[in-house]
């Protein structure tokens, strides 16, 4: 019950302040299991990302989330595990990070990664590393939804204590799949395009939007 009222506060306090509506593009909400990937620009990313969710997702989608930043206190932890319901792994240690991924999977539930690994203060998204490509192929059942998260950098850029009354939005775009016998650094340009592709996307509409203002 506590969680949900924090949880109720903190998705209608990102609302408030920098907005995150979500804007389907190429597929639905639905309770088919998927993997959404995502560019990484600020920690408000995964509260966005949550929030842009309808409710009944929220309770089987884990977003992915460092344990050295988001399980460095009570109430971080808190936030993390009880309200958005996230998984954490260790970065740079010598476990496998992501045999706790593989667990959500099997168990038929969702998840939220960032496939850059680490923020990036630039508006569009740098590198993928591996473990999308891996997770892809081990469960060619779930559906992998690219999503662009706009403006982030600047709402809440590394540093900031306060979000800026910046508008952000969550672009989910069309589900892409491994190919068969596709090699890893093709898949994974294929991915990061597909993100690049929602936000020119994004950029056209913005566009639009001002010339009919």
């Amino acid at each position: 019950m506590i969680a949900r009222l924090v949880g109720e506060a903190l998705f209608g306090a990102a609302k408030f302040l920098v907005g995150g509506q979500a804007r389907w593009h190429g597929c639905e909400p639905t309770t088919t299991q998927r993997i959404y990937f995502a560019n990484h620009a600020s920690h408000m990313d995964t509260i966005i990302m949550c929030g842009a969710l309808p409710g009944y997702l929220r309770e089987t989608t884990h977003p992915v989330a460092a344990a050295d930043y988001w399980g460095g206190g009570a109430v971080q932890r808190f936030v993390a595990l009880k309200v958005l319901n996230a998984v954490l792994v260790e970065r740079g240690g010598s476990k496998d990070p992501l045999t706790p991924l593989r667990e959500v999977l099997e168990s038929g539930e969702s998840l939220i990664i960032f496939p850059e690994g680490t923020r990036r203060a630039e508006a569009l998204p740098g590198a993928f590393k591996a473990g999308l490509y891996h997770l892809a192929k081990e469960f060619p059942d779930a559906e992998l939804v690219p999503v662009y998260l706009t403006n982030l950098a600047r709402a809440f850029p590394k540093g900031a204590i306060l979000p800026a009354p910046i508008s952000a939005a969550a672009h989910f775009g069309m589900p892409i799949q491994l190919g068969k016998g596709e090699e890893k650094p093709a898949f994974l340009q294929r991915a990061q395009k597909a993100i690049l592709t929602l936000a020119g996307q994004d950029l056209a509409e913005e566009a639009a939007e001002g010339e009919d203002a």
